[in-house]
């Protein structure tokens, strides 16, 4: 997530689409799966996996930098130049969690017209919000329910699956 400069309402109805394909086809060159891609007319959420080659910010960097690069240089640039804050937030989700975040995101402009956006997911200024770990989650070693969800999800995947 990240946003426009000083915040400014770039992302109107007419900029949205323009800039979102640039984001979305930079990502996809880097060798990334984007899931979702939204936001309101001040910020953006992406939900992609970037490969382990690339560092989160040399992703977010190169698709905020094409995207403003190429729009400025188009018709519709020159008309209203287009500049993101140089800060962003980034989450990692497990594969449970992803089709939540993907709803979310999909959902960002009703979460901010209702006001039911999640305060965590949504901040990229301030200073952002430090380290943010969950409480642990009480596996230990010999704790039977993560044995057997172990277990479970050895008998679900072959290792022809992951070689």
């Amino acid at each position: 997530m990240w946003g426009t400069k000083e915040r400014q309402p770039l992302l109107t109805s007419e900029v949205e689409p323009v800039i979102h394909t640039f984001l979305r086809v930079k990502a996809i060159g880097l060798e990334a799966t984007v899931f979702v891609l939204n936001g309101t007319e001040d910020h953006v959420h992406i939900v992609a996996a970037i490969p382990p080659k690339l560092a989160v910010a040399t992703f977010v960097g190169q698709i905020k930098a094409v995207a403003s690069t190429k729009f400025n240089k188009s018709t519709t640039g020159s008309q209203w130049p287009f500049f993101w804050q140089d800060e962003y937030g980034a989450f990692a989700f497990d594969g449970k969690r992803l089709p939540n975040v993907i709803a979310y995101v999909e959902q960002q402009k009703k979460h901010h017209a209702q006001r039911t956006t999640i305060p965590i997911l949504a901040r990229a200024t301030d200073g952002g919000v430090g380290i943010v770990r969950e409480n642990a989650s009480g596996y230990l070693v010999e704790d039977a329910a993560w044995r057997t969800e172990m277990l479970q999800l050895g008998e679900s995947h072959s290792w022809d699956d992951v070689l």
